[in-house]
């Protein structure tokens, strides 16, 4: 292809809680963007997040179906297409091609009490490894142990096992395919080697999967299919161009950053908020609690994450911010954005209130761990709790970001920072100050987009390699220098409060479940 001539990659996006179709041109630019908004699940029962999968697709039809009276250009110079989409939702499909009832979100909560079918001699060797609590767990959170135990009617139906990627390259392309990357849920993969797991391995005895139920792997780059007729009517995305892998949102997100070195922290301010390192390397921040796989192939992103991380800031909108909302509504601009007005008018600290974002558990943590905010006072207001929910978020990403530094063996020395929650300036300022570093945004907080249309472009040639496209498709944004005083007050409270509040709270919390029975 000549040099001169422009090129155009569209990414879709399905998010959490949006799809977005987005085009990027050769030199990484955004040249087009449309949002559809999504209900992320729906909860019949306590603990339940579900949704129809024709759901998930029907709105990334309308996504694209919107973006192209955005273009400037025909579409029929879009040359390649790749999907990144959240992780760890699954969606079963019969002989037919069918789902078989609705997608289940990785928000999910539901579980099974069984135990895993091992023979005595595994499960010792398991024990003295270390790992029985890990194949436990797998065991019991497997959306595919819940399926066949409580609808075994349904699930003996079931023909393909897919994450939520594998079922978009179907419903594209008509191929049972998947990335590599995008293989972060309970499922039967070889994490270490980048491949379903060989025949031997537990996990295949630990959830009801068969080998022929999973689809056929491919490396980012590589060609998945092309755009069918049928989606072609559907999206309106030109039949026959190819879709190239990509990955998972989240690795994607680290490769739009442009985080390839392993000295360098790629911090997400997403639904679920995370801080990634890339290497070549495998290792475990947490043993036996996986490295995900890399965009590039043959690396991986080890990676620690605080569950409904930025969900919190929705959270607070919905129950704190109807101020907002009606300004921002009168405005014509986004909540969000005002929020910044909260964080400015308290000072660093929050005045001495403290907030522990367990929202969710973590692996670091037990299940009985639940949030907490402590140090109240008369003088606090709402400013002050949503200033200590973004602090508390921020201590939550730097005690990840020191376990990776004492696990990889290697300090880092640059962190950049993705995400909705980046397109803060005040929330960018609090993360300099809370990790006494640089921290820096790149051009476009549409990363996980820009990844995957660096596979894109890497698939169809446009680039000759990802070091390349990287090199050529990602640009520095703002940057944020820490302020020393604010640093050393973060530091103080962070080493001689947020630090103890797990350890002195978890007996409470204990109580508190034992009590309640919530988590069950």
């Amino acid at each position: 292809m000549k040099a001169d001539k422009q090129e155009y990659f569209l990414s879709i996006d399905n998010g959490t809680q949006s799809i977005r179709a987005l085009v990027f041109d050769r030199d990484g630019q955004l040249v087009a963007k449309n949002k559809v908004d999504i209900v992320p699940y729906t909860s019949p029962h306590a603990g339940w997040a579900e949704q129809d999968a024709d759901y998930f697709w029907s709105s990334l039809c309308e996504a694209c179906q919107g973006l192209w009276p955005k273009l400037g250009f025909p579409k029929e110079e879009i040359i390649a297409v790749s999907v990144t989409t959240q992780r760890g939702t699954v969606v079963a499909m019969d002989k037919n091609n069918r789902p078989i009832g609705p997608a289940i979100s990785w928000l999910d909560q539901r579980r099974v009490e069984t135990k895993p079918a091992l023979g005595s001699l595994e499960s010792m060797i398991m024990r003295v490894i270390g790992a029985k609590d890990a194949v436990d767990n797998f065991h019991r959170e497997a959306e595919a142990n819940w399926l066949a135990q409580n609808l075994p009617e349904q699930w003996q139906k079931v023909e393909k096992y897919l994450l939520l990627s594998g079922y978009h390259t179907y419903k594209l392309t008509g191929n049972y395919r998947d990335s590599i990357a995008s293989q972060v849920g309970y499922v039967p993969f070889d994490f270490r080697n980048l491949e379903w797991a060989n025949d031997k391995d537990w996990s295949w005895r630990v959830a009801p999967i068969k080998r022929g139920m999973l689809p056929e792997l491919r490396a980012a780059g590589e060609h998945l299919g092309r755009i069918s007729e049928r989606a072609s009517n559907e999206t309106g995305i030109p039949c026959g161009i190819p879709l190239i892998s990509s990955g998972s949102d989240k690795a994607c997100e680290v490769l739009g950053s442009g985080c390839l070195d392993p000295s360098v922290g790629s911090l997400s301010y997403g639904t679920t908020a995370t801080f990634n390192v890339t290497t070549d390397k495998y290792f475990e921040a947490i043993p036996f609690i996986p490295a995900f796989p890399g965009v590039i192939p043959g690396t991986y992103n080890v990676e620690m994450m605080v569950f409904r991380g930025y969900w919190m800031v929705k959270w607070f909108k919905q129950e704190f911010g109807l101020h907002e909302q009606q300004e921002a509504d009168k405005q014509g601009v986004s909540p969000e954005s005002l929020f910044d007005d909260l964080l400015r008018a308290v000072p660093v600290g929050s005045m001495g209130l403290m907030l522990q974002p367990y929202w969710s558990p973590l692996h670091s943590t037990g299940p009985e761990a639940k949030g907490a905010i402590i140090g109240f006072g008369d003088v606090h207001k709402r400013a002050h709790i949503y200033r200590a929910m973004i602090e508390g978020l921020t201590y939550a990403l730097r005690e990840g970001k020191e376990l990776l530094e004492k696990r990889g063996k290697r300090n880092l020395t640059r962190l950049k920072v993705s995400g909705g929650g980046s397109q803060s300036d005040e929330i960018m300022q609090i993360t300099a100050d809370v990790f006494g570093m640089k921290v820096e945004r790149p051009h476009t907080y549409e990363t996980s987009g820009l990844g995957a249309a660096i596979a894109a472009a890497v698939g169809v040639g446009s680039h000759s390699s990802f070091k390349a496209a990287v090199e050529k498709m990602t640009h520095a944004g703002d940057s944020f220098e820490p302020n020393s005083a604010n640093h050393l007050m973060y530091d103080e409270l962070y080493r001689n409060v947020y630090l103890k509040m797990y350890g002195s709270l978890q007996p409470s919390y204990e109580t508190i479940r034992s009590i309640t029975g919530y988590p069950s």
